[in-house]
């Protein structure tokens, strides 16, 4: 089991991380190396050879692989990202790269996206050197870059340049996973990730005759731009049901007795009546039902008087796994003749099997130390690193272990204002994770 001193250095660690200011604003403005150096000096405290890889300048992912007890088994990689989203410091209670730990929760970007999981993991390696632990299976850990943005800096970066880093790795865990969810009725449920939908970013082009503001004008760009954006928002998508989604409905309806209802769920009028009768753990899956296309940026003109030629709209799609195909024939008929539209950045959907042993183990794991919570499958709506690394053939799960109190809003943390993340949240994951690597 995890030592004091690796309970105190998880919390220590995630302070050290929030104070480093890895803040990605998007077309590479990002500088990761500081944190990478500081994950590598105690990766390298931990008796292990970290190595520093980057495709830009500053821009910097770290590896290092810890040699399991069975030549045999197949490795598993264990990695977060170090870069974090811009937030603005008038809009915070603390500032966000202090760190400060206060009333027992640490205080910063990145407290629980995902700082506080890279100093889990340095933590349980620390704890593991001092004691001579070594895992059954050979474990690669990689902290990376450029996540936040488009990976192409980090975990792309990896997976296409460096593959023999991850040689023999089947399995992989990172974040959003094993966090207490609490339904408002006593009942505590920690969700693990066994698939994301697929991400989908799109860039809407319409082209029309430019021309005075005076003049009518059946060819406006911006009008044409305009309804196509109205018919994507407006689009309501088909019920499609993944094996992710199926398995986690299923153990969500035996916890609640509601086994009678999960009949017909491909019906729609069906799986909105089962999503109502589990209150607020229907939040687990109804975002994974269905494709999703949310229109989020518009692009046009430069005076009030002038017609442009061109107007743009931005566009975050996300897909199921298997749904690819669905959205793009529907993206082709919702824009229309007028309005083409192209991936602007394009990621895989994934899934992982909910019946297999490494689940079984994170499982257990999380159950040793939280008996009186409810392990259940569940898929991202949004996206990690992991679908990088499947390129890899790597399967990838969501296992970030955190016990939180109720009325903690963990999901409207991420990139949200006063992100923080209580001490004792930490020293649980550290204790899981320890579990569950030690046997995974």
């Amino acid at each position: 089991m995890a030592d004091q001193q690796a309970l105190d250095e998880v919390v220590r660690f995630t302070s050290d991380l929030i104070r480093i200011d890895t803040t990605n604003r998007g077309g590479g403005d990002c500088r990761e190396r500081p944190a990478a150096e500081y994950a590598a000096a105690r990766l390298a405290e931990a008796g292990l050879e970290p190595t520093l890889l980057e495709r830009t300048e500053g821009r910097t992912n770290v590896v290092a692989r810890i040699e399991g007890t069975d030549p045999s088994a197949d490795a598993l990689l264990v990695h977060g990202h170090l870069d974090v989203v811009p937030a603005e410091a008038a809009d915070w209670s603390v500032h966000p790269f202090s760190g400060e730990v206060r009333d027992g929760v640490v205080w910063g970007r990145g407290a629980v996206d995902m700082k506080n999981m890279d100093a889990m993991i340095l933590a349980v390696l620390a704890a593991w050197a001092r004691s001579g632990v070594r895992p059954r299976r050979d474990l690669v850990i990689a902290f990376t870059a450029d996540e936040e943005a488009s990976a192409q800096d980090g975990s792309g970066f990896l997976a296409d340049h460096h593959a023999h880093l991850f040689e023999g790795c089947t399995e992989g865990i990172s974040e959003s996973g094993a966090f207490t969810f609490h339904d408002g009725s006593g009942r505590r449920m920690y969700p693990i990730a066994a698939g994301e939908r697929g991400t989908a970013w799109l860039k809407l082009t319409a082209r029309g005759r430019a021309g005075h503001g005076s003049k009518p004008n059946r060819s406006n760009a911006v009008t044409r731009l305009a309804a196509a954006v109205a018919r994507i928002g407006a689009h309501e998508w088909p019920l499609r049901l993944t094996p992710t989604v199926r398995a986690a409905l299923t153990e969500l309806a035996a916890l609640y007795g509601l086994e009678a209802d999960l009949d017909g769920l491909d019906d729609p009028a069906v799986m909105d009546g089962l999503l109502e009768k589990l209150g607020p753990a229907a939040a687990l899956v109804a975002p994974t039902v269905r494709n999703s296309a949310n229109p989020t940026m518009l692009e046009a003109g430069y005076k009030v008087n002038v017609i442009p030629g061109e107007a743009v709209a931005h566009i975050d799609g996300r897909y199921l796994p298997g749904g690819e195909d669905e959205f793009r024939t529907t993206l082709d008929e919702l824009t229309g003749p007028d309005v083409d539209w192209e991936f602007h950045h394009r990621e895989v959907a994934l899934q992982a099997p909910v019946d297999s042993p490494t689940f079984a183990r994170m499982r257990a794991a999380v159950e040793e130390f939280a008996p009186e919570g409810h392990v259940v499958p569940y898929c991202m709506s949004g996206g990690t690193d992991a679908k990088q690394f499947s390129r890899l053939g790597i399967t990838g799960y969501g296992f970030a272990p955190l016990k939180l109190p109720e009325g903690f809003d963990y999901q409207a943390l991420f990139h949200g204002v006063d992100e923080r993340v209580p001490v004792e949240a930490l020293h649980f994951g550290v204790r899981v994770l320890d579990r569950f690597l030690r046997t995974a």
